[in-house]
């Protein structure tokens, strides 16, 4: 393949990719000077296989220990790329340039200026909590403790926040200085899971776009409850109060996992 030129403009289309990766050994998604980060290895990946400089957006940026199993990113291709790269070449040569703890899940095709972040929909993420016994296979994806957790208060109380609200309390504060913190939760759930033969509580997040910190903050405040140090009612007043300080501890992030991203239909065909 040769070196894009002015006459092979990356116009002919998006090439959009799905990507896991387990995020104890990154600072975060987004790239970083000096840090090893999810999107730093992906570029890095990536011109090696075009041989050409790439930028690339993603569906969510994650925070440092945050895995994910289907985050979305997304770049524009030329003409040649569009038209020589096969699906297995594609997805071969990603899955030989970038480390173990990433993994280049699936490949698609999208309109020319098509955006992982800007098209999609709505966002989901599930947090898992071990309760009981030191945790085995999942023990870097969970955040583990030593006390039950009464998981029908924390649904029942996790209800206050679905809908279109000000979320500024769940928001790191000094990320919400200025910023419009109003998003649409349209999902909120816990229940009891097993996943790898351990029994779990996990919290299931859904919405249109995310504020930093946003999950991990819901889940501590929930798990307030669930300990039994606060009502239920607690958490529709948290959320009144457009304050950070009246939520409850940020949870750890080795527990987060970016689960789904929602597209419109016919948006991504197979590459």
């Amino acid at each position: 393949m040769t070196d894009a030129t002015s006459t092979d403009a990356p116009d002919a289309g998006t090439l959009v990719l799905k990507v896991g990766y387990r995020g104890a050994g990154f600072s975060g998604f987004a790239a970083q000077e000096g840090q090893r980060t999810v999107a730093g290895e992906l570029v890095r990946a990536l011109e090696t296989l075009l041989r050409r400089p790439v930028e690339i957006a993603c569906a969510g940026r994650t925070d440092a220990g945050v895995s994910a199993v289907a985050q979305h990113v997304s770049l524009p291709v030329t003409r040649g790329e569009w038209e020589g790269l096969t699906a297995r070449r594609l997805l071969w040569s990603l899955t030989a340039l970038t480390p173990p703890d990433i993994s280049v899940m699936g490949a698609w095709r999208a309109a020319p200026g098509f955006s992982a972040r800007f098209d999609a929909l709505g966002r989901r993420y599930r947090y898992r909590i071990k309760c009981g016994s030191q945790p085995v296979l999942l023990a870097d994806h969970v955040w583990w403790l030593r006390d039950g957790l009464d998981v029908g208060a924390m649904d029942r109380a996790a209800r206050a926040l679905v809908g279109e609200h000000d979320f500024r309390s769940f928001c790191k504060k000094s990320s919400a200085e200025g910023r419009r913190t109003f998003r649409c939760l349209t999902g909120c759930a816990v229940s009891r899971q097993v996943e790898a033969g351990e029994e779990l509580v996990c919290v299931d997040v859904a919405a249109n776009a995310f504020l930093h910190n946003m999950v991990r903050i819901v889940v501590g405040t929930l798990v307030e409850v669930g300990a039994g140090r606060r009502p239920e009612s607690w958490v529709a007043d948290v959320l009144a109060a457009c304050d950070r300080e009246a939520a409850g501890p940020t949870a750890p992030p080795e527990g987060l996992t970016f689960v789904e991203v929602q597209y419109p239909p016919s948006a991504l065909v197979t590459w």
